[in-house]
Parts: C-alpha cells; sequence; structure tokens
C-alpha cells in the first residue's frame, strides 16, 4: 500500500480467531464491536464531508481501544483531512508508538506528511527514514530534506473542485513544485509549492514508455510571487511558438501553449492511466471531453489542418518582464509572430 492510504479496521482485514487478533504476527484482544461500529460509522461521515460528527466517534473509538495503533492512525487521517496538522502529528506519533514493525507503515507517512505542513523537518526525516526512504545528509542532519532526487510527478490540483492536472518536480515525498502554467481557475500559479497525498490517483504516460504518478494536492505549501497572464499569439508554425517557450525559460520563467497543452477529461479518465502527449495534433484522443471551438486538442483541429496559427498561451512572468519578453520574441521573427490581448488572470 502506498503512503499515506486512508483505512480502517474491519473484521474482514485481520485474522479473528477465539478474541484473539493477530497484529503483525503478534496476539492482542480483538477490537469491541462497539469500536468497529464507531469506526464505520465515521468514515461514512468522512465521506459525506461530516468531519465534525466523524471526529467525535473516531475519538469515541480512540477512547475505546487506546492499545490500537488504527485508532490513532484514524483521528491523524480524519485531521490530515481537516488540515488541523498540529493534531495529525499528535495522533500519528501515538499511531507509529503503538505499531509493532519498524518500517514500511502507512502510519509514518502520514506522519511525514503532518511534519512537512508544519515544517518539522527533524520529523518529517525521520517519518520517512522509518517508511523505508533515505533522505539525503547523516543522521544527525534536521534541515529540509531536499535532494531526494524523486523525479517528475503530476498533482491534481483543487482535486475536490475544477480539477486540474498539472506537471511538477517532487521535492520530497509530500511536497511538488508546479511546473505548468496552471490555468486561472485553479488559482494557483507557476512555481507555486504543493502539499500532496502520498496514494496516486490516476498515472500520465509518455510516449517513450514511462509513467508519471498523479497526487492529489492537500494545499498550499508555499505561494509564488509570479503571476499569470493570458495572450493570443499568432504563431505561424510550431517553432514560433517553441521560440517563445525557451525565451522564457531562459529568462527563468515560463510560456505554455494552453490551445495544444489542455485538454478536458472526466473524473474517471483523469484518475486513470492516461498518455500525457496527446494534445500535439497528432492524433484524436478518444478520452479528450472538448469539443470544436472549446478548449483542448478537438478545439483547434480544421479539416486537413494540424496547425492554427492563433494559439491562447498561458505567461509566467513579472509585469514589468512579460511585455518585453512578447515584443523580443515577435522582433526575432516579425514576419512569422505577433501578440495581443495581454491580460494577468492569476
Amino acid at each position: 500500500m502506498s503512503g499515506g492510504a486512508g483505512r480502517h479496521s474491519q473484521p474482514t482485514e485481520r485474522n479473528w480467531q477465539a478474541g484473539i487478533v493477530r497484529i503483525f504476527g503478534k496476539g492482542r484482544h480483538r477490537p469491541s464491536a462497539s469500536w468497529r461500529q464507531a469506526t464505520d460509522r465515521a468514515f461514512t461521515l468522512i465521506g459525506d464531508g461530516r468531519y465534525e460528527d466523524a471526529g467525535a466517534l473516531l475519538t469515541r473509538a480512540a477512547d475505546l481501544e487506546p492499545w490500537l495503533s488504527e485508532s490513532w492512525f484514524n483521528l491523524a487521517l480524519l485531521h490530515k483531512f481537516r488540515h488541523d496538522w498540529e493534531q495529525a502529528r499528535t495522533a500519528g506519533l501515538r499511531a507509529v508508538a503503538l505499531l509493532d514493525r519498524d518500517a514500511g507503515a502507512p502510519d509514518w507517512w502520514n506522519v511525514g506528511i503532518a511534519a512537512t505542513a508544519l515544517q518539522d523537518w527533524p520529523l518529517a526525516r525521520r517519518a520517512w527514514q522509518a517508511y523505508g526512504l533515505k533522505p539525503p545528509g547523516d543522521a544527525t542532519d534536521s534541515g529540509e530534506p531536499l535532494g531526494m532526487n524523486l523525479g517528475s510527478a503530476a498533482v491534481r490540483l483543487s482535486p475536490e473542485g475544477e480539477a486540474e492536472v498539472v506537471w511538477g518536480r517532487r521535492l520530497d515525498p509530500a511536497r511538488i513544485e508546479v511546473l505548468s502554467i496552471p490555468l486561472p481557475s485553479s488559482g494557483r500559479r507557476w512555481g507555486e509549492v504543493v502539499l500532496h497525498d502520498g496514494v496516486p490517483h490516476g498515472e500520465r504516460t509518455t510516449a517513450a514508455g514511462h509513467a508519471y504518478p498523479v497526487f492529489d494536492e492537500i494545499e498550499l505549501w508555499a505561494p509564488s510571487p509570479v503571476p499569470t497572464w493570458v495572450v493570443l499569439l499568432e504563431a505561424a508554425t510550431e517553432s514560433d511558438r517553441d521560440a517563445l517557450e525557451q525565451l522564457a525559460a531562459d529568462a527563468g520563467f515560463a510560456a505554455e501553449d494552453w490551445s495544444s497543452s489542455v485538454r478536458l477529461l472526466c473524473r474517471m479518465c483523469s484518475e486513470s492511466r492516461m498518455p500525457a502527449d496527446e494534445g500535439d495534433g497528432e492524433h484524436l484522443d478518444p478520452h479528450d471531453h472538448s469539443e470544436p471551438g472549446h478548449p483542448g486538442p478537438l478545439g483547434h483541429r480544421t479539416d486537413g489542418q494540424l496547425w492554427v496559427p492563433e494559439r491562447e498561451c498561458g505567461v509566467a512572468a513579472p509585469a514589468s518582464l512579460v511585455r518585453g519578453l512578447l515584443d523580443g520574441w515577435v522582433a526575432d521573427s516579425p514576419d512569422s509572430r505577433d501578440w495581443r490581448d495581454l491580460e494577468e488572470v492569476c
């Protein structure tokens, strides 16, 4: 099971024999029926968003069976849903104190998320190590666990609202730096760092066969000072469009052709294994739910022609730079490039 997984005890998940449950090889008295009923009801309430009522039931369950690590894991999970990180850390530490194995338990992953939210770096390092990961530095290092080389991943911004999947760079097991330029509806910016859950919901695959997990955002961890702009480009060729993206990158910022990078997916498709490179105009994506005239690859298609010069582009750059960046792009090839209708949107 991946870190951060939500779970709660069910009789069918354990080896119940003669009133004894064996947890990780050690015998303990089975939890009471009242504990199981309270826990089951609490998770039903969590599914309905009734966190206060669920909290009362899970607190009761922990009072009934304080020796059971899952009592405290479940409370830590609830506090994570509520973004109450102090309480999530406290309950999570009680859960791991009752574990009967040294490494790999998802309880430690949730402790790591809470510690990261609180910038409690010694505890975050301890949690990742206990789970089985290796933060850089020696055993006495208490700083931020950067340099873990976890690679790229996708993150689903605003998973409970107008969800948007964007690309990012994993800073550690609980944080991603956003490298795409999110649409303004997400309320997120390029360069922001988001705290994310540990269980991927979906994958994105590339033409080279690589698969990247899609994690759900929990909350914004560090904002970006760089605003998002939308601009209409006239780019005669894909190379003209690419030149703007490269120019922005060379300046330390970003530009992204939303006309080809954005596609509309239903929730089921978004949370499944999906190709990530379908917006290049080369073939139709059967999972793309956009329509001609609307955002997404299908909205920019014409019969017998794969490239439409007018492009809607997102730009992440300071106000003092953005117009100069666009003017410089046009100046390099004025016969094939132009821009208009620049607007700050986030």
